[in-house]
């Protein structure tokens, strides 16, 4: 039964309206959102009757496997698209090659993916790609997803962030219908106040309802409406349903003929009883086995029920086929799904994704063993690596099947996954265990390779003793086993965690052994591996020439094609020269090793490069875009996570925003775990900063000494400087330091020189504080016009308290709280955070609106409050009102 779609003129409006633009060649990605039944599919379908003649659309969906399939959507677009997408996306391995055929392919045209909150990681990815260059892409990419199933660490959230950073993206969250829409709905079928009143206006249950005759009696649940729709179809069809409702996904002509004509594919249904339940109970005559194949489901398909084309079989609905299969019993639905993977087993090139999917249904342990292993190769070939951990998550259950050695390959496969999606609690328990294994093996080299890798994970996950242990015993193992390239990692993986840890004499030395051993081996990624740990030792220890030793690593995995060993090669070189305060340097770096990144796809270390943009940022005092790029680091890979949040924590100390303690709590426990003064001396000094500014000279000393302690005993330490500055200007005695660093010049009362210094780096609000240590009252009157322009507020209150103090008359009271276009000097996420809180959403779904942590929320909502004089939410909505902050001048 079609009605039409109703109210949704806006939207087929503005998706044409982006279409257009998209064929003149700016292109742009649609957002389509909302609760499931809201409609998007429906909007989707209408979308062609509203596109210029000729628009060619493309549309995928992505499926509810318990694992996904790889490139599932556009696996859905073969047929459709030209030969070199279709062949890159059924080979798989070479995602390159399938992201530069889509990218072809694209052009001029309107691509659809459908419930991308089931997208798989490649799918994913591939969609990352094409939302970076959409800005030069004439193509329009349409979304529909359910943001009421995004957890915070959802797969969709990353894509969803990239996207809202696009140059052009539109949003169109799909409302319920009015009491007018279901009014005109339910006209002559039902009472529309009655099915308004148990719907809440949401599309599909309003249809379900109407078509399954609600007046008088609706039924209390869709369920209910969908199985009502049932009522009086012939035993074999609804044989069918059922049969097909166990496949999430539309299921493809020749599997529809496997399952609906051979009487041996289909199981036997029960028979009605006085306790049957679900559509088994609702067919009074059922018939033998099925011999008309899709012929049987004319019936269904006339309710409504189904869309049936020559080459595939569908529900109208993903709810339908939910609402079918959740009410079958346990054992029915077993029994189909075995039938399912009796016939994905007999075709040839099934995916083994799903037939695992339907194997884990059946609860048929030998398929999941046979062809899970597989399905995981599939899922990592094709960049999904979400899937692939998934997938050996599942095999691994019923490891008792495989041979020890067996067993052990898998261990590190899913090590080797989960650490690759950040998982490192998995991640370490799985190769500590492969680990074991090999060592009862008495397998040499595989268990050197094993503790090497048990070390990286280690040093992943934030645990720097493990991490080192197992280096040691990797190089003991590997020492005399006669493979010079699996010692040479094992020794440059030493070199590097010495490097990490400041000891950088013992770096040196095994990377030298590990340069040797490459260049022995001739393995160019090693190679790179080895010259990054002695350059960087080198040159963070006080060695100029270490640079050159660095950015040979660099041209050699450049060469080599090494994206991975170039990108750390860049990450060390960029973080090297932001200690070193040669921004300008930094400045010529970043750009080529953004691109790298973002071209690559190693999402790892596009994220770390954007934290060091984000320090770099937060130097030159530009501190909405610090914030903005450090956020790219709060995620679970350690490394970016900890100096992200110290970033984020710096820029709320020097504004006097709250939250910032909160920040640097989880900061510090995470640098205390890595050892490493790279981590430990950059949270000190934040912390330092934010006891100085509030005054409170014992929790400088608290936050710093021991650090500085530690920074003291190293060559050449770059956090050295600025340690020890905050124990001066605290009132802690220390050993002179005698360096050219600004801080060096201002522990000795040298500010002017250290002002000029600052000034000639690039750093405004640095230059400022060493201005304010003057004892001339003009310049500190100079210094607190900079921090004043800066919104430096905390550093200027001080300073102005100082010049009272000293008996000037006439400080001046600094900028009006208000401007003609911002009058509560909100920055530019606390507008968009005060005009969503006023549309009455919580932290949580602000947070997931703008793609931040709930965290992050929390202290914008109570900067708000603060900038507003608010003592809630409601009265900062009001008042922000009051100030025209909201759109339309008036709180919701």
């Amino acid at each position: 039964m079609e009605w039409g779609i109703l109210e949704r003129e806006p939207e087929l409006a503005r998706l044409a309206s982006a279409a257009r633009e998209a064929a003149d060649g700016a292109g742009s990605v649609v957002l389509v959102f909302g609760e499931a039944g809201i409609g998007k599919s429906s909007l989707v379908k209408a979308l062609p009757g509203h596109l210029p003649d000729g628009t060619r659309i493309l549309v995928g969906e992505c499926d509810d496997l318990a694992t996904r399939r790889p490139l599932g959507p556009f696996r859905d677009l073969i047929g459709s698209v030209g030969g070199e997408l279709a062949g890159a996306v059924t080979a798989g391995g070479d995602r390159h090659r399938v992201h530069e055929a889509l990218l072809e392919e694209l052009r001029g045209a309107v691509l659809v993916v459908e419930d991308v909150h089931w997208a798989d990681e490649a799918s994913l990815d591939a969609l990352r790609f094409l939302v970076r260059r959409m800005e030069r892409l004439p193509a329009l990419i349409v979304l529909t997803y359910r943001d009421d199933e995004l957890s915070r660490e959802h797969p969709l959230r990353q894509l969803l962030g990239q996207v809202s950073r696009a140059p052009r993206v539109h949003r169109l969250p799909l409302s319920r219908l009015s009491l007018d829409a279901v009014r005109t709905l339910s006209a002559g079928r039902a009472d529309p106040a009655q099915v308004y009143a148990v719907t809440n206006g949401n599309p599909f249950f309003v249809a379900e309802i109407i078509a399954a005759g609600g007046t008088g009696r609706v039924p209390p649940t869709v369920v209910d409406a969908v199985l009502a729709r049932l009522r009086g179809l012939p035993g074999a069809t609804v044989d069918a349903l059922e049969q097909l409702a166990v496949v999430p996904s539309a299921v493809e002509r020749s599997l529809v003929d496997a399952l609906l004509t051979d009487g041996t594919s289909l199981p036997a249904p029960q028979e009605p009883g006085p306790f049957a339940t679900g559509v088994s109970a609702l067919a009074a005559d059922r018939h033998g086995p099925l011999t008309d194949g899709v012929s049987v489901l004319a019936a269904a398909e006339q309710r409504g029920l189904l869309t049936v084309t020559p080459e595939r079989v569908a529900f109208r609905h993903e709810l339908i086929r939910r609402a079918v299969a959740d009410s079958l019993p346990a054992a029915r639905r077993i029994g189909l799904n075995r039938a399912v993977l009796a016939a994905l087993v007999a075709r040839p090139g099934t995916d083994a994704a799903r037939i695992v999917h339907h194997a884990a249904q059946a609860g048929d342990q030998d398929a999941i063993a046979r062809y899970g292993p597989d399905a995981a190769k599939d899922a990592a070939s094709t960049g999904a690596h979400r899937e692939a951990a998934a997938q050996l998550r599942l095999v691994l259950r019923d490891r008792h099947r495989y041979a020890p050695a067996e067993l052990a390959d898998l261990l590190e496969r899913y090590a080797v996954e989960s650490y690759t999606i950040a998982d490192s609690a998995a991640a370490v328990a799985a190769q500590r265990e492969a680990v074991a294994l090999r060592r009862a093996l008495g397998d040499t080299l595989a268990l050197g390779a094993d503790l090497r890798w048990l070390s990286r994970i280690h040093w992943w996950a934030g645990n720097a003793d493990q991490a080192q242990e197992a280096a040691r015993e990797a190089v003991a193992v590997l020492e005399h086993a006669g493979d010079d390239r699996l010692l040479a990692l094992a020794v440059s993986n030493t070199a590097q965690l010495r490097m990490l840890s400041e000891r950088y004499a013992e770096a040196v030395e095994h990377g030298e052994r590990a340069i040797t051993l490459a260049r022995k081996a001739d393995d160019p990624a090693i190679l790179a591996h080895a010259l990054n740990n002695v350059g960087t030792a080198r040159w963070r220890s006080g060695d100029p020439g270490g640079r050159a030793e660095l950015e040979e690593s660099l041209d050699v995995a450049l060469a080599a094609g090494e994206v991975e060993h170039a990108c750390r090669s860049y990450a060390n070189i960029i973080w090297t020269l932001l200690d070193n305060l040669q921004y300008d340097e930094a400045d010529r770096f970043l750009p080529p090793a953004m691109e790298l990144a973002d071209r690559a796809e190693h999402l790892g270390f596009l994220n770390y490069l954007h934290v060091e943009l984000a320090m770099r940022r937060l130097a030159a005092a530009d501190w909405d875009d610090a914030e903005k790029h450090a956020e790219y680091g709060m995620h679970d890979f350690i490394p970016a996570r900890c100096p992200a949040l110290t970033v984020l924590a710096r820029v709320r100390i020097r504004r006097g925003f709250p939250g910032a303690d909160d920040l640097l709590s989880e900061a510090w426990e995470i640098a205390v775990g890595t050892k490493e003064l790279q981590r430990t001396g950059p949270v000190a000094v934040a912390r330092a900063e934010s006891a100085w500014l509030r005054g409170d000279a014992k929790g400088v000393i608290e936050a710093v000494a021991p650090v500085h302690a530690q920074a003291s005993r190293l060559p050449g330490a770059p956090h050295r400087p600025e340690l020890g500055y905050w124990l001066t200007k605290a009132g802690h005695r220390v050993p002179p330091d005698d360096s050219d660093h600004p801080y060096a010049f201002q522990a000795r009362g040298q500010w002017r020189r250290a002002a000029a210094l600052w000034q000639a780096a690039g750093c405004p609000y640095e230059h400022a504080a060493a201005l304010a240590e003057s004892p001339d009252a003009a310049v500190k009157l100079e210094a607190l016009a900079a921090f004043d322009a800066l919104g430096a507020e905390p550093a200027a209150h001080l300073l102005r308290v100082e010049l009272r103090e000293l008996g000037v008359r006439h400080v001046p009271r600094g900028p009006l709280a208000a401007t003609r276009d911002n009058p509560a000097g909100l920055t530019d996420r606390q507008l968009q955070v005060i005009r969503l809180l006023a549309e009455g959403l919580t932290n949580a779904e602000i947070a997931a609106r703008l793609v931040v942590s709930v965290r992050t929320i929390d202290n914008h909502v109570r900067a708000v409050l603060d900038k507003l004089d608010a003592p809630g939410r409601r009265q900062a909505a009001v008042r922000a009102a009051e100030l025209g902050l909201l759109p339309g001048g008036s709180p919701s």
